[in-house]
């Protein structure tokens, strides 16, 4: 009889032990969700509120009587705002998607020879690629003002594009290089002994397996030029060239903020980086995971 309960104890499943660190990473992700949630909440709010509302102590987490005024203001092409911000918008639109593309176009071919060409110094170059990376932004912002006015760029969207395109080219490169290095190179190997030439294997393997990672590096450098402030603030200074960023600044003045206003043209302005991440999230995590592991 003891026996047989022994053997019945030990064929029974054991209960695993309470996983501590996968609940403290679970607690830890729910922080960081109410970290990013809440201010964006309160952003929205603001925004519906009017400039009264949006003053009175202690807060309202519910407008009482809320508004798409601030709203209507800003896509409104008569008003004077909505005129400003619609124009710093299509700006914005333009340096980004412009950046963009260039910095596709260069950044494919030059991840691609870094992963498949063995050339002299090329871990060196590789690296000096990404040595710009671990510098602050603002170490380079005279030296690029004293460049672009000596080029005749300031008060241009082309310095804004050029700046990014130094600024961004270093991590789409790496992102690209980690991608290529995880498609095998017997493919293209295939492809030539079939008779296509190396461009032809690139174009028509390569480039549509690596299509995630070609548009994880697009998203990164729309988002950074989309959001970045200290060099468009400093290049342009002429108000119908000035993008989003720079642009808002107007919501303050010397004796009064339109804080509702803001609010308003701030979550205006986080919808098209929010909307691409959504769309195409799946691209970028795929790229990253794959980039980072080497098969």
């Amino acid at each position: 009889m003891t026996t047989l309960t022994q053997s019945a104890r030990a064929s029974r499943p054991r209960r695993k032990p309470v996983d501590g660190w996968r609940w403290a990473g679970r607690i830890f992700l729910v922080l960081m969700l109410i970290y990013t949630v809440v201010p964006m909440a309160w952003m929205l709010i603001t925004s519906l509120k009017g400039g009264f509302a949006a003053m009175m102590y202690p807060p309202q987490w519910i407008p009482a009587e809320p508004t798409l005024e601030n709203y209507i203001r800003l896509l409104d092409p008569k008003d004077t705002i909505g005129q400003d911000f619609l124009r710093y918008f299509w700006n914005s639109l333009w340096v980004s998607t412009t950046t963009t593309i260039l910095a596709v176009i260069v950044a494919v071919p030059a991840a691609y020879a870094f992963s498949r060409f063995r050339f002299p110094g090329r871990n060196f170059l590789f690296f000096a690629v990404l040595l710009r990376n671990m510098f602050p932004a603002v170490i380079f912002l005279v030296p690029l003002f004293i460049l672009m006015r000596w080029l005749g760029l300031v008060n241009t969207h082309g310095s804004l594009i050029l700046t990014y395109l130094t600024f961004g080219l270093p991590l789409a490169i790496w992102l690209l290089k980690g991608f290529y290095d995880n498609i095998p190179i017997q493919l293209e190997q295939a492809a030539r002994i079939d008779g296509a030439t190396r461009f032809q294997a690139f174009l028509l393997i390569v480039m549509p397996l690596s299509t995630p990672g070609i548009i994880a590096t697009a998203i990164y450098s729309f988002i950074g030029a989309w959001n970045e402030f200290i060099y468009a603030a400093t290049f342009l200074n002429k108000n119908e060239q000035m993008t989003l960023p720079v642009g808002i600044q107007r919501f303050f003045s010397e004796n009064t903020t339109d804080w509702p206003g803001l609010m308003a043209a701030s979550f205006m302005m986080s919808v098209p980086v929010v909307v691409l991440f959504l769309i195409l999230q799946k691209y970028f995590v795929r790229a990253l995971t794959e980039g980072a592991v080497k098969h």
